[in-house]
């Protein structure tokens, strides 16, 4: 008997949300350790002479054979159904053969994480915990009642109660840890989503705007020198509506991909625009960044790129500005913005180096 119960099968939908197939497949291991578990459980209660707790195993590792059976066959509620009658019978067989103090009422009170699990909304708890309680308050009280009607002396029991102390310890510890892994997934997972663009995967207009401002904030005052390029597609409403936006789309990556290489692992690359890339380049003035500019210009021409064969190859056109020492990013990003629409009418394919900006006293 273990916390498989553990399974947020209220609803099925609610569980795949939560966790997705990860989480059936970390059932699916749970039932084996289970009936792993009973096995020894048998072995244990055949050395204490106590044939009704043996059979009550054996009954054990018949149901957890069938929820992996079920789990196999996606019959996740039947199996999760299993499991939970598994655990409150063993629990309260085992509570009354051998009395409290063997331990088995702590596997009902796997039912708490069970039903959080579940839940949609923290209503939704009332019920359910409020009948976990009940149950775990009258197993209470019957055991006092009635008394261990199966007893294995106390050497035998101290054993019991240990086993079931570490089995439950380890099976919450387990289960939290699951499930705190979920929630650090999906927290990075939103982080991503908040911070990146998903297309190619570089830095959105937001969040790049605010780790320039953080980066020049610090490195402006200390004299360290920066520049910006800004990068736009040529003709690339022509290719979305010539070979479609799939294979727009497959442009977009490739060329960031093939931008964020000749900028370097130090740069800050977003997708600017709809086909406007935006790279911050640290320590690096105008004329660094109109080189990295004819870098990734002579990375397009050496391996083209193009939406479909036959297609004329992908060009850019780039401008680039360095960034004044009390200059705002958004002026620089107009100049760079402007020298990029110089090289647009210059006859594209091309880089073109902003001016410096004006002197303003500090």
């Amino acid at each position: 008997m273990t916390a498989s119960t553990l399974s947020p099968a209220a609803r099925p939908g609610a569980s795949q949300r939560l966790a997705g197939g990860a989480f059936w497949s970390f059932l699916r291991r749970t039932v084996v350790a289970a009936a792993a578990v009973d096995v020894a459980f048998f072995v244990l209660f055949w050395l204490l002479d106590s044939p009704v707790l043996q059979w009550m195993n054996v009954v054990s590792i018949g149901l957890y054979g069938a929820a992996y059976a079920l789990l196999g066959r996606r019959r996740n509620r039947l199996a999760v159904g299993l499991v939970r009658l598994e655990v409150l019978g063993h629990a309260t067989v085992g509570t009354l053969a051998l009395g409290w103090s063997s331990g088995f009422h702590y596997y009902l009170l796997l039912f708490v994480p069970a039903i959080s699990a579940s839940i949609a909304r923290p209503r939704d708890a009332v019920v359910p915990m409020g009948l976990t309680f009940l149950a775990y308050i009258g197993l209470e009280r019957m055991a006092a009642i009635s008394g261990a009607w199966a007893p294995v002396g106390d050497a035998g029991l101290v054993v019991v109660h240990s086993v079931n102390a570490a089995i439950v310890f380890g099976l919450l510890a387990g289960l939290t840890l699951f499930y705190v892994s979920k929630v650090r997934e999906a927290e990075r997972r939103l982080e991503f989503l908040a911070t990146r663009d998903p297309l190619t995967r570089l830095s959105n207009r937001r969040h790049f705007g605010a780790e320039a401002q953080h980066v020049l904030a610090r490195g402006l005052p200390e004299g360290r020198r920066f520049a910006l390029l800004l990068a736009d597609i040529d003709l690339f409403k022509r290719i979305n509506d010539t070979w479609g936006h799939a294979a727009g789309d497959q442009i977009l990556a490739d060329v960031a991909a093939r931008l964020t290489e000749v900028a370097g692992g130090a740069a800050l690359v977003a997708r600017w625009g709809g086909e406007e890339f935006l790279v911050l380049l640290p320590d690096a003035d105008e004329d660094e960044g109109g080189r990295v500019g004819e870098r990734l210009r002579a990375a397009l021409a050496a391996r083209p790129l193009r939406p479909a064969p036959g297609a004329d190859p992908v060009t850019v056109s780039v401008g680039v500005a360095g960034i004044g020492a009390h200059e705002t990013l958004s002026a620089a990003i107009d100049r760079a913005d402007r020298a990029m629409y110089r090289s647009k009418s210059g006859g594209r394919d091309a880089v073109s180096v902003a001016s410096a900006p004006m002197a303003v006293s500090p």
